[in-house]
């Protein structure tokens, strides 16, 4: 109980000192390896060997094609195309920037990305139309979550390192069904809200103009087709389909849609270098700390400990999520997948949670927190753009919240809705 003690302990002191997440890691991991009298050229190993993956090389591919996609022109094509679809309904900015945000995310598979991106593009144009900054905060924050479920989403491969190498063609189509009834919630939310403030119409279009809209659209959104085509038609892996999406990203960016100058591509690459280093030394002190906790037992504690407190699967679950949930408002996702995961995993297969179906329990309740303050980076960004004080946006933030709760809880409770595509495909 010691270790335990030392190790959390510490890594929370200096978290608390705001030491960077990577250092307070690896300082806990190395000081606890110590005192319990464990080489610590086993703890370096274990950094090692966590980054040591075929399957995480798909990381910084990801990395670099979503960076590309922000700023080479994809994401205001896919805003034209969903206003093509959706835009003429009330409020019809708003079901743009939801289901835009479905179809970034489908492609860029990151959260923050795509409240920069489509953000960036869209807040300002609904301030304009006149939707208040408050409305036009949640509604893009909120449905930029729909970016860590559906695939792809890099923060799905940590999960998949996490727990011991699941499949990630198989944790890719769980977050499909989910991702787009979190959307169409989102929309139906949005909607209501728009009816109810007098929000108005979007405008119509030509024939012409919607066929040359979507087939501007489509070039870029056969990325997705590459990604998941290519993994469930068994000819990519996860990372070579990672590779090649990145490849694409890089033609139809620089020569199809000349957004960007091949010069660019230097800067796209520093940028994601920074990012990758990052998440590298994460992923490995990660690695050491999550071995110290299985050789401490914590797992078998955990889970001891909520049997305790009740034999019922409801109340494990509804306990889980608000663990999840809590920690998802105070840490970085990334981070907390690579910690809570071989903690909280054993206590789900125990009471008869399909790892599969918990990952995206998982991704849905930290994307969440993305969402919600004190270390909400998706809301810090959304509220940046607008030029809007936290604390005004989240009156605004209720009737979403509640959506996305629902779904959550959907989610958890009915294996079919995030299982149903990968069994139906095997």
């Amino acid at each position: 109980m010691t270790g335990i003690v030392l190790l959390l302990g510490l890594f929370f002191a200096l978290m608390f000192l705001r030491v960077p997440i990577a250092f307070a890691l690896g300082v806990s991991s190395v000081v606890t390896a110590w005192y319990l009298n464990i080489p610590t050229l086993m703890i370096f190993q274990r950094m090692v060997n966590g980054v040591n993956s075929f399957t995480f090389l798909a990381v910084p591919f990801f990395i670099v094609g979503g960076q590309l996609m922000a700023v080479g022109g994809i994401s205001d094509r896919l805003i034209r195309f969903a206003d093509v679809l959706v835009g003429k309904l009330r409020g019809g900015l708003a079901m743009v920037n939801v289901f835009a945000s479905m179809l970034f995310g489908g492609i860029s598979g990151s959260s923050v990305a795509d409240v920069s991106s489509i953000g960036s593009l869209l807040i300002p144009m609904m301030k304009k139309q006149g939707y208040d900054s408050d409305y036009a905060v949640a509604v893009t924050i909120t449905s930029s979550v729909q970016g860590v479920i559906i695939p792809p989403s890099q923060n799905v491969i940590y999960y998949a390192l996490a727990a011991g190498g699941l499949s990630i063609g198989k944790l890719f189509l769980a977050g499909y069904i989910p991702g787009i009834i979190l959307g169409i919630s989102l929309m139906f939310v949005s909607y209501l809200i728009a009816v109810k403030r007098h929000y108005p119409k979007g405008r119509s279009y030509a024939l012409s103009d919607v066929i040359n809209i979507t087939l501007d659209a489509l070039i870029g959104l056969f990325t997705i087709v590459i990604i998941m085509g290519g993994v469930l038609l068994g000819i990519f892996t996860a990372t070579e389909s990672a590779a090649a999406a990145t490849v694409y990203a890089v033609i139809i960016t620089v020569f199809v849609y000349r957004e960007m100058p091949l010069s660019a591509i230097y800067t796209v690459l520093r940028e994601s270098l920074r990012t990758l280093s990052m998440i590298v030394a994460i992923i490995g002190t990660s690695a050491a700390f999550a071995f110290l906790l299985a050789y401490l037992k914590v797992p078998a504690i955990v889970t001891s400990f909520l049997l305790t407190i009740s034999d019922s699967k409801i109340v494990i679950i509804l306990l889980i999520n608000l663990l999840l949930l809590v920690l998802g408002m105070l840490m970085d996702m990334g981070v907390l997948i690579l910690l809570l995961t071989p903690i909280l995993l054993p206590v789900a297969v125990k009471i008869g949670i399909d790892p599969i179906q918990f990952g995206i329990i998982m991704m849905l309740n930290l994307g969440i927190g993305l969402c919600t303050p004190p270390v909400g980076t998706s809301l810090f960004v959304g509220c940046a753009i607008a030029d809007l004080p936290i604390e005004k946006s989240f009156k605004a933030l209720l009737p979403f919240y509640t959506v996305m709760f629902c779904v959550l809880l959907l989610v958890s409770f009915v294996p079919e809705v995030s299982l149903y595509l990968s069994n139906f495909l095997n």
